[in-house]
């Protein structure tokens, strides 16, 4: 019984566990409360009202298809699955005429469900316009990707955009625990250990497939058909079964930006174990190591700084490093420029300076460069008077001597001010001192 319980013919298990009804579903509570769209949808007294179409956004195995077959199954609709992956615009222009064939003759509503709706071209998503707007269809559509860069703006505006979040380690348990007790699943037919279920729920990083994929793959590891009996699954078992745990990161999508984000935020803020972590999980998701080094490059010079001027250095000698040897071993000198600017004094004053001055320029506030500054060099230049009067700085025992520099309209106009930081308090000290004779008050 345990055996044919385990395996159920080749349909998986995450297949044969996707709930009949929307009471079923673990997670997306906000968006399964009394009264709302997709409760509305699944209400089979409202197969005339409630009809509004919908986008389903949320990373893998979030139950963007389980919501749509869920609603369709308790609703009573007609349910038609689309694959943006195979379907073309004959395709859904067929499912649209059979859907107002059912309407008319028989009074039935469809649903159309469109999987990965963001590899549709243009052409192929203005196909689904007519059935949404004439209610031919109910549209449930479901992405991964930002529906604002994926999606055309009239299917958007004639569609309620709904965000899935990834399951928490309570919804995935429940989802764990039901596949191991319930028929569609093992029907008891294995032993799930406490600290089993703990790494399955770590391991799926809040996605339901993943976790129930690797609770299928462990199971199959300890069953012995021979004896029609299986064994207990221990965490070691799923070790071995799933290698390692699943890495949300798109390199075109969200999670590349927010990554990337929190990686630079978290050298600014000092956190090198949160740097490192950060770093860790765009190297395991194959993110181009160019692109990290150019990032720990900008940092260096944005956030750090002459609060250490070393911390330029390293991160260049780390972008050369990397383009030198490849990886893997080039993330020894990425986490290496990582740890370093992490951990020391940070100023972004340099970065502050420069932005004021453009913010100047930009403003019209430049003015001209004083006679004496002007090129001398060329015929006729000293007859326009240019460079009379300079002093060279040399000729001075301290290498500083008064004189202007800036544009008569910016006389005084400060734009790098030094932190107290590291290096920067040295450079504080001594630019005091060179501003005072510059300006002539020694």
């Amino acid at each position: 019984m345990a055996g044919q319980a385990l395996f159920q013919g080749a349909t998986p298990l995450a297949v044969r566990m996707r709930p009949v009804s929307l009471d079923e579903v673990a997670g997306q509570r906000h968006l399964l409360r009394p009264g709302s769209p997709l409760v509305a949808l699944a209400d089979p007294q409202r197969q005339t009202t409630g009809s509004v179409s919908v986008i389903l956004w949320g990373p893998p195995g979030t139950g963007k298809t389980t919501l749509a077959q869920a609603i369709a199954r308790s609703s009573g609709r007609r349910f038609v699955e689309l694959s943006a992956i195979t379907a073309g615009v004959k395709d859904v222009r067929e499912v649209m005429q059979e859907a107002l064939t059912q309407r008319d003759l028989y009074g039935q509503s469809t649903i159309l469900f469109m999987d990965e709706i963001h590899r549709f071209t243009k052409a192929q998503q203005d196909a689904l316009l007519p059935g949404v707007e004439n209610g031919w269809v109910v549209l449930i559509a479901a992405t991964t990707e930002n529906p604002s860069f994926s999606v055309i703006s009239p299917l958007l505006s004639r569609s309620l955009l709904l965000t899935l979040e990834p399951l928490d380690d309570e919804d995935l348990g429940l989802l764990v625990d039901r596949a191991v007790a319930d028929p569609r699943g093992f029907d008891g037919g294995v032993v799930l250990a406490a600290d089993a279920r703990a790494a399955l729920i770590q391991m799926a990083s809040g996605d339901a497939r993943r976790a129930l994929t690797a609770l299928e793959a462990a199971a199959a590891m300890v069953a012995e058909p021979a004896l029609g009996e299986s064994g207990e699954i221990t965490a070691e078992i799923v070790g071995q079964a799933v290698d390692r745990a699943l890495l949300r990161y798109d390199r075109q999508g969200d999670e590349h930006y927010d990554v990337i984000s929190a990686f630079i935020k978290s050298i600014r803020g000092s956190d090198v174990d949160a740097a490192i972590h950060y770093l860790a999980r765009m190297i395991e998701a194959g993110e181009d190591p160019r692109f990290i080094a150019r990032r720990l490059v900008i940092s260096a010079a944005e956030d750090i700084g002459l609060a250490d001027p070393q911390a330029l250095q390293i991160a260049v000698a780390a972008a050369d490093a990397v383009q030198f040897i490849g990886m893997p071993e080039g993330r020894i000198p990425l986490a290496e420029a990582t740890a370093y600017l992490a951990s020391t004094a940070k100023s972004n004053a340099a970065y502050l300076a420069i932005d004021r001055a453009i913010a100047d320029v930009r403003k019209g506030g430049f003015g001209r460069v004083p006679s004496h500054l002007r090129d001398a060099h060329y015929a006729g230049a000293k007859k326009l008077g240019h460079g009379k009067g300079y002093r060279y700085p040399h000729d001075s025992d301290v290498g500083v001597v008064r004189q202007q520099y800036l544009p008569d309209p910016l006389v005084g106009r400060r734009y790098y001010e030094p932190t107290t930081h590291g290096n920067e308090r040295d450079v504080s000290a001594r630019l005091e001192r060179i501003r005072k004779i510059i300006d002539g008050q020694n």
